[in-house]
């Protein structure tokens, strides 16, 4: 990000508060039609994309320089012209009436504009993808099979591209990115000014970080807790990893496996509600499931993936040896309380949205009781000065989601426009034979490779318009089929070769990056198997009775532990290769077993299941009271 003078960070920080305050006002009064919010939504983030990113990551400028104030100037006139016409334009019939020579002119300054935009301000990756897309529309007339489409006007591309709502640049899912996630992103941005996330960190150390390895279960948990509110994997390894990974350097843990498991984590923190790195708003909107519903849905599964990573990374302190963090370098339980009134805005949110309240009004609410509750510090008081930074900082950390969202969009008018996606559909149903777990992995490898070096929101925009069909055609329901391509697009993130949070992680760690990425993905490993039990066992979805519930979260449990065992060569004791070998085997089994509902909810399964669960909580405890006899031993009577 490039270093701005005096009036040029004034200006810029102006124009990002205005922002802010404008999503609040509309979040309050209601939101204006479509083209008009959303327009105004990218007539903000779209200039500042230029103002504040560089061209090149290798140069760092002082000032902005005036080839990019020209590029932020024309990029305000394509979205001014779609909130001034838009009567004129929701009243023509799409694709029938003609395009206007203005309008072919700013819609294909609006397409490179974003371009370039997403570029510099999301991941080049993204960009080269989006052109991809754009080359394929005019190779298409000569492709073969499934991928040949009937040729493509130049004003047909501008028209889905720029001025319609339902796809393209201005389309439903930039519409998301104009409401619900700026409200959210705003929420973060207060949260984070009133220091919340350092409160994650203390309450993290102060829960596990005497336990083996505790800076490992430090950074796990403060890691899942912001991630949860920032939205952002790579944000969230440097929010908490910069105190996190040279903790677990210092105690014993590998460079390697301490930047893995900063990583692991806070890609994670995309899969915890309630914001879910925005996928929860994109969803609700693309499937018209309620909000509440998703984030329900999606609770038990990103549980179950943080318990893998601290009983992973328990597993390798105890193989290890290591200790946890002194007492004199945490927080005291005193001081804790004290500063525990920081997750009342969480709390309520989450409550509110539980007991049916629209996401507007909880996040309003929420951020007002943020708002209040920071004047009772002098270091977090809302003064004047502070509430322009936090209003800036939610401006600038919308702009990357705005774009991505709007460059997702773009590739979704393709998909759709072209008829890939229902190809691409009848591709994945033939090749898997018509069998569904063939399919899904075909899905899985579709978002995982769409998911490289993309955020996750995009990611899964794209993976799920090309791979949800195919989901839909085999029999899966839309929230399963949706969450199963959300969360590759998620774990994406953490699958070498190019894993970005991992390569973050490891900057910080001083480890190699793809060793890291590897590390991280083994740490994730848990994540790779659950949307594959809940496709056939919905019960993690939180579908079924209570019982059905409680015994596939203690087997998967029990599979987690078995994976932890195998991965950390350590089970109570260290392992050779055939019993990490039978602990693996163990594992597999575990978790097929909860893929088949009808065999995990037989009796039979059930006390064997108990019984060996049992057996590993008590078995510590037992040597524990067994080892203290022997040094203690009991006097003859």
């Amino acid at each position: 990000m490039k270093d701005s003078n005096t009036w040029q960070n004034k200006a810029i920080g102006a124009w990002l508060a205005a922002l802010s305050i404008f999503q609040l006002y509309t979040a309050t009064v209601g939101i204006y039609q479509p083209r008009i919010q959303r327009g105004i939504h990218l007539l903000f983030l779209l200039p500042a994309a230029f103002v504040i990113f560089p061209a090149s990551t290798k140069k760092h400028y002082k000032k902005v320089g005036i080839f990019n104030w020209i590029l932020a100037a024309l990029s305000i006139l394509p979205p001014l012209y779609i909130i001034y016409f838009y009567e004129r334009l929701t009243e023509r019939l799409e694709f029938v009436d003609d395009v206007l020579t203005i309008e072919l002119v700013l819609g294909t300054l609006m397409i490179v504009l974003i371009l370039e935009a997403v570029r510099r301000a999301v991941v080049p990756a993204m960009a080269y993808l989006i052109i991809g897309f754009f080359v394929y529309l005019y190779a298409a007339p000569y492709l073969p099979g499934v991928f040949y489409s009937k040729p493509i006007a130049f004003t047909e591309i501008i028209e889905m591209q720029y001025l319609i709502t339902d796809a393209g640049i201005f389309g439903s899912i930039t519409g998301v990115s104009a409401t619900f996630v700026a409200l959210f992103v705003i929420f973060g941005a207060f949260m984070e000014v009133t220091k919340t996330g350092q409160f994650f960190t203390d309450l993290a150390c102060r829960i596990a970080g005497k336990s083996n390895g505790g800076p490992a279960k430090i950074a796990v948990i403060s890691s899942g807790l912001f991630g949860s509110i920032s939205g952002v994997a790579a944000a969230n390894v440097y929010s908490t990893g910069v105190f996190t990974i040279p903790l677990m350097k210092k105690l014993g843990y590998r460079r390697t496996f301490a930047g893995a498991v900063e990583a692991a984590a806070s890609t994670g923190g995309m899969l915890m509600p309630p914001v879910m790195g925005a996928g929860a708003f994109v969803m609700a909107e693309i499937t018209g499931i309620s909000y509440v519903n998703i984030v329900i849905a999606a609770m038990l599964g990103s549980l179950l993936l943080y318990a893998s990573m601290v009983v992973r990374v328990h597993y390798m302190a105890q193989r290890l040896n290591l200790t946890g963090v002194d007492e004199k370098d945490m927080v005291s339980y005193r001081q804790i309380l004290k500063d525990s009134y920081l997750l009342v805005p969480m709390i309520l949110l989450v409550v509110m949205l539980l007991k049916g309240y629209s996401p507007f009004m909880a996040a309003n609410v929420a951020i007002a009781v943020v708002f209040l509750i920071s004047f009772l510090k002098k270091e977090t008081r809302m003064t004047p000065s502070r509430l322009f930074e936090t209003l800036r900082l939610a401006g600038q950390n919308m702009i990357m989601i705005a774009l991505a969202c709007a460059g997702a969009g773009m590739v979704v008018a393709i998909v759709t426009h072209t008829g890939l996606a229902l190809g691409i559909a009848t591709v994945i149903t033939n090749w898997s034979g018509g069998h569904l777990l063939p399919a899904m992995l075909l899905v899985m490898c579709t978002s995982l490779v769409m998911g490289m070096g993309l955020p996750c929101t995009p990611a899964y925009i794209i993976a799920v318009t090309i791979g949800g069909p195919a989901m839909l055609a085999m029999g899966v329901d839309m929230l399963p089929a949706h969450l199963f391509v959300y969360y590759f697009a998620v774990l994406a993130g953490v699958t070498p070769p190019v894993c970005v949070p991992a390569f973050c992680a490891a900057a910080i760690a001083n480890s190699p990056p793809l060793e890291t990425g590897f590390e991280a993905f083994k740490l994730a490993i848990v994540g790779f198997l659950i949307p594959y039990v809940f496709v056939f066992n919905k019960a993690l979805l939180m579908q079924g009775t209570a019982l059905e519930i409680i015994t596939v979260t203690l087997m998967i449990f029990l599979a987690i532990v078995f994976f932890a065992s195998a991965l950390s060569r350590y089970f109570f004791r260290p392992l050779n290769r055939v019993l990490q070998a039978g602990l693996f085997v163990l594992a597999g089994f575990t978790t097929f077993i909860c893929a088949k509902p009808g065999l995990l909810n037989s009796p039979m399964v059930r006390l064997l299941g108990a019984l060996v669960l049992a057996g590993i909580v008590f078995h510590p405890l037992w040597s524990k009271f067994r080892d203290s006899n022997k040094i203690n031993p009991e006097p003859n009577a």
